[in-house]
């Protein structure tokens, strides 16, 4: 299926006859082919595209801000007059803005729909995040101007192009409510000309034509009934009517001629990222140590039920692996927290253990300043969900312990040789980071997102260690 050709019509400068474009854009569009599937939609909050559009009063299905929650914009469009489709406007998109970072939500949202034929975005006045989104996923940006300073404005755009790393290929200057009954003298003959060359002079591209400023049009959006007229059937006789149509032709016959559109760019281009997270994530498990790295027994059983409870990795990144929940917290009751007596899974004191660990990263290191063979120090670390330092303790290591009727190996020596200790049996200057993880899909933190505030987390505390 053939991504829409999307048509974003976007200024930093208000009153410059972008929504009154949009809008008569549809409309012309459909005109010009009628079986063309037309869908537009606004992230301004004036609602002229629900005014002029919706053929009901029935309460809207959802608005543009659904776009950004995940839900598919199928379930959002409305069919409205003269056969355009239109996903209603939203008054809740100022709290939202100030949540949203992504610049990619709107062309992931839009290239998972089943929309064809060409999608218009009418945009605020304002490079917000919507805007933003709207500019990232148009084949084609056409920046209505009517004076030097929204000329000026139109910098902006081109940067977000150029630090997203886009072609500047989709943007277009389209001078707009030119005033034709303006002449001067010299080379620029009316404003329509010296805007031209403002728009040359600085390497912008134009569409063919301009709009002029016409009275006539103006009043379609100001009248009695309070209603919004297309120039289409209450505009025929002004020279806008015959402007319109050209830059619907333009549109129209730049959609046919764009092969590969902007999604199909972004799909091909999330395959390609997928394929490499999932390359990255198999990696990732494959380097993983097999069995506990305490006890070594193996971490799913025969009915597939793993008893993994927390992922350790060195901060050098040579050894990772996943560690039983009771080997972990065992360990931690009786050599780090002097448990007087056995810690077992039904006592309380480990279910406030293990509530507690989902919000921490716990940290094995030497201690600082201890290099003697003979005499090694172990300090325990207890950090945040942030990375930062919530405890710290230090012991000194003992390969041998006293038991009831003898001297035992500690049970932490496992897990050091086969992490911390070097191959002459002492603690090197890595440090071994652990994060609980889901007892249901323990290899989750394995995923790219996970990993990577894992390793961020990493990063942190590694600035905060002696």
């Amino acid at each position: 299926m053939s991504a829409p050709y999307i048509v974003t019509i976007s200024s930093e400068k208000g009153g410059v006859g972008k929504t009154t474009l949009a809008t008569n854009l549809a409309i012309y569009l459909k005109a010009l082919h009628e079986d063309l599937p037309v869908t537009l939609l606004s992230f301004d909050n004036h609602f002229s595209v629900d005014q002029m559009f919706r053929i009901n009063r029935q309460p809207a299905k959802g608005d543009v801000s659904g776009l950004f929650s995940g839900i598919n914009p199928d379930a959002l469009v409305e069919t409205g007059e003269y056969g355009v489709q239109f996903i209603p406007s939203s008054n809740q998109l100022n709290d939202l803005r100030h949540e949203l970072k992504d610049t990619t939500l709107l062309a992931k949202a839009l290239a998972k729909s089943s929309l064809g034929g060409i999608v218009i975005i009418d945009t605020r006045p304002d490079l917000d995040i919507f805007t933003q989104n709207a500019l990232y996923a148009a084949d084609r940006v056409i920046v209505p101007v009517k004076d030097a300073p929204s000329m000026d404005n139109c910098r902006h755009i081109y940067d977000f192009f150029d630090s997203h790393g886009l072609s500047r290929r989709p943007l277009r200057i389209l001078p707009c409510l030119v005033d034709n009954r303006i002449h001067y003298d010299g080379p620029f003959r009316d404003p329509y000309q010296l805007l031209k060359a403002y728009a040359i002079n600085r390497g912008y591209r134009c569409m063919e034509g301009f709009i002029a400023k016409s009275p006539k049009v103006e009043s379609l959006n100001t009248n009695p009934e309070g209603k919004i007229y297309p120039i289409l059937t209450h505009g025929r006789q002004t020279e806008v009517h015959v402007q319109i149509a050209n830059v619907a032709r333009q549109v129209y016959l730049h959609s046919l001629d764009t092969e590969l559109r902007r999604l199909d760019e972004y799909r091909l281009a999330m395959v390609h990222a997928e394929r490499e997270h999932q390359s990255a994530y198999e990696i990732r498990c494959k380097e993983l140590e097999t069995g506990c790295l305490v006890c070594g027994r193996p971490l799913v059983d025969n009915d597939g039920v793993s008893a993994a409870g927390y992922f350790a990795q060195l901060s050098d990144q040579k050894i990772s692996g996943f560690i039983e929940e009771e080997c972990f917290t065992k360990l931690v009751f009786r050599y780090f927290y002097g448990a007087k007596r056995s810690i077992e899974p039904h006592d309380p004191i480990w279910d406030l253990f293990r509530e507690s660990a989902q919000r921490s990263y716990f940290l094995l290191q030497r201690a600082p300043h201890t290099r003697n063979f003979y005499q090694q120090k172990l300090s325990f670390y207890r950090f945040d969900e942030h990375g930062l330092e919530v405890s710290h303790k230090t012991i000194e290591l003992q390969e041998f312990e006293k038991r009831l009727l003898s001297k035992e190996r500690s049970d932490l020596f496992p897990l050091l040789e086969r992490t911390l200790f070097d191959d002459q049996g002492r603690l090197g200057d890595s440090f071994l980071l652990l994060r609980k993880v889901s007892s249901d899909l323990p290899e989750e933190i394995l995923y790219d997102q996970n990993f990577e505030n894992f390793t961020a987390i990493m990063a942190k505390i590694s600035t905060q260690l002696p």
